[in-house]
């Protein structure tokens, strides 16, 4: 694993000729990266909207961008992108990050037909409420109020996620792609 500012394109380049020098080749690709800062739109700061999408958007663009085509050239490879239920469920408060996230599904299931035919596979996966740092910080009274909008009645785990991200990025998942997996625990 290296690490690497998302938001710099030669940052990106960097990385991926260590893999390439490494490995010869580049075969899976997982977006991760971002980030929220929670504002009503009317109060969000311009740099409370850049950021946001910085880390979330463009961040995944360019890791797609500079991974396409070697993965193209090798006629194989897995793309997993992290967006959030966020994308598909429109939460208050959260304008920049549920922008930057839908963007990530649409990069993805657009990227997914534009490099199908060189066995290039890409997917986005939606988690909701994972029980990680990030809920680490809600008060006792938002954690109840958010679990109780959770039909299983608790949050997810990190490897719930993880599990998932492996199995579309194995061989077996070679027919999957332009898809978003939600892990939700059953939010509609």
């Amino acid at each position: 694993m290296l690490d690497l500012d998302v938001t710099d394109r030669r940052a990106w380049e960097a990385a991926l000729a260590a893999v390439i020098d490494d490995s010869g080749r580049i075969d899976v690709l997982v977006n991760a990266a971002g980030h929220h800062e929670d504002a009503l739109l009317a109060n969000m700061s311009d740099t409370g909207w850049q950021e946001v999408l910085d880390s979330n958007l463009t961040g995944t663009f360019f890791g797609c961008r500079c991974v396409a085509k070697p993965m193209m050239a090798q006629r194989a490879g897995r793309i997993v992108n992290i967006a959030s239920l966020s994308a598909l469920s429109a939460p208050v408060g959260q304008t920049n990050y549920a922008a930057a996230k839908a963007g990530v599904v649409a990069l993805s299931r657009t990227l997914a037909r534009e490099v199908a035919r060189a066995g290039v596979t890409v997917n986005t996966v939606c988690p909701g409420y994972i029980d990680t740092d990030a809920l680490a910080g809600m008060d006792e009274d938002a954690r109840k109020a958010a679990m109780r909008t959770v039909p299983m009645r608790r949050f997810g785990r990190p490897d719930e996620v993880a599990a998932a991200v492996v199995f579309l990025a194995c061989p077996d998942a070679a027919y999957i792609t332009g898809s978003v997996l939600k892990i939700d625990g059953g939010i509609h």
